[in-house]
C-alpha cells in the first residue's frame, strides 16, 4: 500500500516537473518574440533621441549593482532540523550584482547573485562553478549537489546519474564545504557522507521546485555553462 502511494506521488511529481519544462519552453519562445519586438522599438526610440533617457536608466541600474557588489546581503544563521536539513533563519537578498560575492555559508544557499544562472537542467559539471551563478539557479528552484575529493568515486557516479535524470538540478565539485556531499536549495542545505543515504532522495523530492523557491518555474536552461 505504502509502495503504491509512493509510486503515485513520484509519478505525479515527474508529471508536474515535465509540465513546468513545457511551460518554460513555451515561455522562452514568447520571450524571443517579445525581445525582437522590443529591439525594434528601442532602435526607433534611439533614432528620435531617446538614447539619453535609456542611458540615464542604465546608469541607475549600474549604480545599484555596483553598490551591492561584494555583499551577499544575507543575515542570520542555520538551524538544523531533526531530519538533518539546515534551514537558514534570517534574510537572503536577491539582487543581481557583478563580480565576486562574499557568502556567509559554503556552498551558499541564497543571497545576491549574478544575473545569469548556471544551467541546471539535470546538468553535471566536472569543474567548480561560480557561486554567484549557482545561487541564481537555486532562486529558480534548482537543487545543487556538490562534493569534495573525500567523496567516493561510486558515490559521485551515483549522484551524477541521479542528477542527469532530474530536471532543475545541477552538480559540481566544491572543496570548501564541511561534508563530502552537500545538497543545497534556496535557504536549505543537507550534508551526507554517502549517496546511498535515504535523506538524499527525500531532499530532492522536497526541494526540487519546492515551496521555498522564490521564482518557481523560471528557466533552468540557457544559462552559463
Amino acid at each position: 500500500m505504502g509502495s503504491a502511494k509512493s509510486k503515485s506521488s513520484s509519478t505525479a511529481r515527474k508529471a508536474r516537473i515535465e509540465e513546468m519544462r513545457r511551460a518554460e519552453q513555451a515561455r522562452e519562445r514568447r520571450n524571443r518574440i517579445v525581445t525582437i519586438a522590443a529591439s525594434v522599438v528601442v532602435v526607433a526610440g534611439l533614432v528620435v533621441g531617446g538614447v539619453f533617457v535609456v542611458k540615464s536608466q542604465d546608469d541607475k541600474k549600474d549604480d545599484t549593482a555596483s553598490g551591492a557588489k561584494g555583499s551577499s546581503g544575507d543575515s542570520g544563521h542555520f538551524t538544523t532540523g531533526k531530519d538533518g536539513v539546515r534551514t537558514w533563519t534570517g534574510k537572503l537578498d536577491r539582487n543581481h550584482v557583478e563580480g565576486t560575492v562574499n557568502y556567509p555559508m559554503h556552498p551558499p544557499v541564497g543571497g545576491n547573485h549574478n544575473q545569469v544562472w548556471a544551467t541546471c537542467n539535470g546538468t553535471v559539471y566536472t569543474k567548480a562553478l561560480k557561486d554567484e551563478n549557482a545561487v541564481h539557479s537555486l532562486e529558480h528552484g534548482a537543487v545543487w549537489v556538490t562534493y569534495t575529493s573525500k567523496a567516493g568515486k561510486s558515490d559521485v557516479s551515483t549522484l551524477a546519474a541521479k542528477v542527469k535524470q532530474t530536471p532543475y538540478t545541477l552538480m559540481s565539485p566544491y572543496e570548501s564545504q564541511t561534508s563530502p556531499i552537500e545538497l543545497s536549495a534556496w535557504g536549505h542545505q543537507l550534508g551526507v557522507q554517502s549517496a546511498s543515504d535515504p535523506k538524499v532522495a527525500k531532499f530532492l523530492a522536497t526541494y526540487v521546485q519546492g515551496k521555498q523557491t522564490p521564482e518557481p518555474g523560471a528557466s533552468c536552461t540557457g544559462g552559463t555553462m
